[in-house]
């Protein structure tokens, strides 16, 4: 992998998507986006991140089941990858919940994109 920060955002939200990728940009990250779950699935079959950022709500394939699916993948190096929920509903949930459908951690909406940063960064 190159010396850039490689960043997976799964979001269907065409806002949240475009003001992350534009702030993780600034900070010399490399961008790939999905809409949805089958995507993010279709994009991590040929591309290697060092991070995922995983919309809980999204059309078709959610957040959750995304997930599980990364985890059960053979590739070590892709079922391993810290991925970080994005959700409006985290007050519903708390981070050890989180843990057991698999995520690394996860970021309340609206974001705080300092926050998204230092998180992006230190799970990289």
């Amino acid at each position: 992998m190159s010396g850039k920060i490689k960043v997976l955002i799964a979001e269907d939200s065409s806002v949240i998507l475009n003001l992350t990728k534009k702030i993780l940009e600034f900070q010399n990250c490399e961008i790939s986006t999905a809409k949805n779950g089958n995507a993010v699935l279709e994009i991590l079959s040929t591309a290697q991140f060092n991070v995922i950022l995983m919309d809980i709500n999204m059309p078709g394939m959610d957040g959750i089941e995304c997930t599980a699916a990364i985890r059960k993948m053979a590739d070590s190096a892709k079922s391993e990858i810290p991925i970080i929920a994005i959700t409006g509903n985290a007050k519903n949930y708390t981070l050890e919940e989180f843990k057991a459908q698999g995520f690394t951690d996860f970021l309340q909406k609206p974001l705080n994109f300092d926050v998204l940063v230092e998180k992006v960064k230190a799970f990289a």
